[in-house]
């Protein structure tokens, strides 16, 4: 029987990818260069396509051994800075033991090993597709001892932030063939007897019926759905601002578990960090992509942070911010009023980030700690000068540890709840400077039951014939937390094998593909 359930019908394609971002852009690219037929569908528009790739710094965290695997992704070997640089190594170990950090315990999942296994290879691949990166000198280096060291894992970004990303990846999945509907949002994923038929859209509003042999989910999580938010993460989360894109309301979800799809990885948990407290809901979507991220604030650990009742409540100085910055956004919405204030003084100024000079950020400043306080509405002023005068006391312990913003330095303070375990530096430097904060929501980890081919599996870990994720979509690669830069690998790793496996099956019986 010939399904065609709409007025219009476009032509057969073996893959049908749903979404734009940067997983999507990956799998379209790996479809094609597979020999398989590519249409690409996204909700967005032309101005709002991209997902929340186009929303993000560009960093990409990688297993790399030396600077000779970073030397061929490099777009400027000419950059004078890179014979007085100090990149390190970060080897497959210990990638993978930063994931299983935040596991609360559990050990790896395959998809956490696969990940890593394949994060040098992704990053080779993506630069032989014209991809290119440079070092990450402003966000992940410092000078020390007159050379450039690089902290936390992190070591190159791509050229052009996030929306440089999404737009290489898109002119080169356009010149492999591919072709992208916007306005375009898929309603329905139609099967038949085990069959993929094809999908039911609505492009502008008008039905359209797409026939496929394939179809590919990277259409992101739900971190743009209130009502989802409430559900899986709790009341609180109503409140939160979107840092990303406002079409991720979890309609890929919704299109796989109806045809049987398990879930899988926490729902409960979400990346999610300190952004400005007056920012728009979903950013100033008037600003270019790469600004709307300026409204973060995520240089808490060389300052404190107070909630309303003018009390610290996490240890801003925990661990580099690579590894504190995805949780401490849910900290701060567990506080009264689902807000925070970040304190500073003037002599950490040059280690906060750009973000904080952002021309619509909002700060208070004051020549004294007690007239900085005085201008915070909404806190406890009484308690919030008694807890930063405690503070300064308690660093004393650690006066002769020099500081040291490349590394946990156990510059600590001592008779504190919680502690300040690294970078505590007293506050006695005018101008004190106070941001107010609350949090926004990045992606959500809770996802689809996926394996290393990109499939869709069942709850009996079968494959759903012709379903395959990537992306934020993917289950179980991250839990209660996120070592920085891992999503957009992430991302970039599962498109790739999803799209390549998407392709050989258009072509294949299902039982040829490899499990």
């Amino acid at each position: 029987m010939t399904i065609i359930p709409n007025r219009d019908e476009l032509p057969s394609v073996d893959v049908l990818i749903i979404g734009s971002g940067s997983a999507a852009l990956c799998a379209g690219i790996s479809a094609l260069e597979n020999g398989a037929h590519v249409l690409m569908v996204e909700k967005a528009d032309a101005l709002e396509w991209g997902g929340n790739s186009r929303y993000t710094a560009g960093a990409m965290r990688f297993a790399f051994y030396s600077y000779e695997d970073l030397k061929p992704l490099i777009r400027d070997l000419t950059d004078d800075r890179l014979a007085n640089t100090d990149f390190g190594s970060y080897p497959k170990e210990q990638f993978l033991a930063d994931l299983q950090y935040f596991n609360q315990g559990e050990p790896p999942t395959e998809t956490q090993q696969f990940l890593v296994d394949e994060s040098l290879s992704v990053m080779q691949w993506l630069s032989s597709h014209n991809i290119r990166f440079d070092p990450s000198y402003a966000r992940q280096s410092f000078l020390k001892a007159g050379r450039h060291t690089f902290w936390g894992g992190l070591a190159l970004d791509v050229e052009g932030e996030g929306d440089g990303l999404v737009r290489a990846e898109r002119a080169e999945f356009e010149r492999l063939g591919g072709t992208i509907l916007y306005n375009c949002s898929a309603e329905e994923i139609v099967m038949q007897a085990g069959d993929m038929q094809g999908v039911r859209c609505l492009r502008s509003g008008i039905p359209i019926w797409i026939p496929c042999r394939t179809v590919v989910l990277g259409c992101g999580g739900f971190e743009a759905s209130q009502e989802l938010r409430t559900q899986f993460l709790g009341d609180a989360w109503a409140n939160a601002k979107v840092r990303g894109t406002r079409h991720n309301t979890g309609k890929g979800l919704e299109l796989a578990t109806k045809l049987g799809a398990a879930l899988r990885g926490n729902f409960g948990g979400c990346h999610a960090v300190p952004m400005d407290k007056n920012m728009p809901d979903y950013g100033n979507i008037d600003l270019p992509h790469n600004e709307r991220k300026h409204y973060r604030k995520i240089s808490y650990l060389y300052g404190l942070m107070l909630n309303a009742l003018g009390e610290r409540f996490v240890d801003e100085g925990l661990d580099m911010r690579n590894y504190t910055y995805a949780q401490f956004g849910k900290a701060i919405i567990e506080q009264p009023g689902n807000v925070a204030w970040q304190l500073f003084d003037a002599s950490v100024e040059p280690y906060l980030y750009a973000d904080y000079r952002f021309r619509f950020t909002s700060v208070v400043e004051a020549d004294t700690l007690s007239d900085l306080i005085g201008k915070l509405d909404g806190i406890d002023q009484a308690t919030a000068l008694r807890t930063v005068d405690a503070y300064n006391r308690a660093t004393e312990i650690s006066d002769h540890i020099p500081f040291d913003p490349t590394r946990k330095d156990g510059k600590r303070t001592a008779g504190l709840f919680p502690e300040k375990t690294n970078w505590a530096n007293p506050l006695v430097t005018p101008p004190f400077k106070a941001y107010p904060v609350t949090c926004g929501i990045t992606f959500t980890y809770g996802g689809l039951a996926v394996n290393r081919n990109g499939e869709v599996l069942t709850a009996a870990d079968e494959p759903i014939p012709g379903l395959f994720a990537c992306g934020e979509l993917v289950g179980g690669v991250f839990f209660h937390g996120y070592p920085g830069g891992s999503g957009l690998t992430s991302g970039a790793v599962f498109g790739r094998y999803a799209g390549k496996s998407a392709a050989q099956y258009s072509h294949q019986k299902p039982s040829s593909l490899n499990s």
